[in-house]
């Protein structure tokens, strides 16, 4: 009986993380193709930035901030692009533009040639994820969208590790030759999206208000509700610089836990955020509902910000199950802020400007990119167990915020007069 229900259980679990056929198959090949080159790129472009281009340490870092601050610049210009031709054709460009972008780091050999490309491509790769979104919002109806999102965000883990695990062989060998296989691999994985993104169902356009004499929606960065949220929804994204940054720093300098417990935590993080994203997601398919979501998503990681905090000085027979408890604690509130800011970025936005709202619901996302280490170094390392409580305290308002905010947004979404939300129809 016990086992029969266990069989169950995990065939239920199965059937919910692999997408159905049809468009959400085609996103989860996209989403592992394209995450298996974010791993394998990322996990070894910097050493090979100062390894076969000769930068320094300090190039490194400049020049990826200036290509951070590139790509948050053009977020939302592209979104509204989409909002005028649908996701699907500047998509589309944009992974034909990576095609080329990655290829053409084989041909650079200096500073100035690293930063212009590596800007065009943080340009490309920002707007992919607004524009997958906004695609996500064309494809598929409104009780699935989230869903599909929390799918693809359980097999980008999966696609990543793999990649990560090819990064290391490509780092043991290690001369230019390698360099130029890491690259050419991802450029070939960003041909392969593209042709997926050629193939998936074309789209009625979502027709704004205003082309039907209603009344016109105010632009995304003047919606400050839906900004004010983006940015809190960004605060509550600062779990991935604990977790990259902080941690780590705060395990060799604060913890006498030993060094393998690095790699503990990360892997255990990945396998939880694959196993149950899916399922955190319940109850954001509407916007009230992924408020109070990320309401328990600020709680949960200000919890497991108190739970780091008491391993300071901690030996490691202490301190290693406090740390794997905390990283479980973490987990809940980075499934939970994930699925809440799905909800809140498709429900939101008025009819015929998703493009646009995801644009600027991304700028959230690069606050945590862009700041997020910086804070969470200096409170969580810098302090010890005090910034760790103020840190805590931050992410606990970040949540608590989220619902009278939503409230608000949605009151303003729905003045007399305000059409109801259109959706995009298949078309063959």
């Amino acid at each position: 009986m016990v086992g029969d229900r266990l069989k169950s259980a995990v065939k239920t679990w199965s059937s919910e993380l692999i997408p159905g056929a049809g468009a959400a198959r085609q996103l989860a090949v996209l989403t592992i193709v394209q995450s298996i080159g974010y791993g394998l790129f990322l996990t070894s472009s910097a050493i090979f930035f100062k390894q076969t281009i000769g930068l320094t340490t300090t190039q490194v870092g400049l020049g990826l901030s200036i290509a951070g601050l590139a790509g948050l610049l053009f977020t939302v210009p592209i979104g509204r692009l989409a909002d005028r031709l649908g996701a699907r054709p500047p998509l589309l460009a944009c992974y034909l533009a990576l095609v080329a972008l990655f290829a053409c780091y084989c041909t650079v050999h200096g500073f100035t040639g690293f930063v212009v490309v590596a800007s065009l491509i943080s340009v490309c790769e920002t707007s992919v994820t607004p524009l997958r979104a906004a695609l996500t919002y064309e494809l598929f109806p409104p009780e699935d969208r989230v869903k599909v999102s929390a799918q693809m965000r359980s097999l980008l883990n999966v696609g990543f590790m793999i990649g990560a695990a090819g990064a290391g062989v490509a780092l043991t060998v290690g001369n230019r030759a390698a360099f130029a296989a890491v690259v050419l691999v991802s450029a070939l994985g960003h041909a392969v999206c593209a042709a997926i993104v050629w193939r998936l169902p074309r789209q009625t356009r979502i027709v704004p208000p205003t082309a039907t004499g209603g009344p016109r929606p105010r632009a995304g960065l003047r919606d400050l509700r839906f900004l004010g949220l983006a940015l809190l929804a960004g605060i509550l994204e600062f779990f991935q610089p604990i977790l990259t940054v902080a941690l780590p720093l705060w395990i060799a300098t604060r913890t006498h836990a030993p060094d393998f417990v690095n790699a503990a935590v990360l892997t255990l993080d990945t396998i939880l955020v694959i196993a149950f994203q899916v399922a955190a997601s319940r109850g954001a398919e509407t916007a009230t509902g992924a408020a109070r979501i990320l309401t328990r998503s600020g709680l949960a990681l200000a919890l497991a910000c108190l739970v780091f905090a008491t391993s300071q000085g901690a030996g490691a027979t202490l301190a290693v199950p406090l740390l794997l408890l905390g990283t479980v604690v973490l987990v809940v509130g980075e499934l939970s802020q994930a699925a809440g800011s799905w909800g809140l970025a498709l429900h939101l936005p008025p009819p015929g400007r998703q493009g646009e709202y995801q644009g600027v619901f991304a700028l959230g996302r690069g606050l945590q990119q862009t700041i997020g280490p910086f804070v969470v170094t200096f409170l969580a390392v810098g302090l010890g167990w005090s910034g760790w409580l103020v840190l805590a305290g931050l992410l606990a308002l970040a949540g608590l915020a989220c619902p009278p905010l939503t409230r608000a947004a949605q009151r303003a979404m729905t003045p007399a007069g305000t059409l109801p939300e259109a959706e995009a129809i298949p078309t063959a």
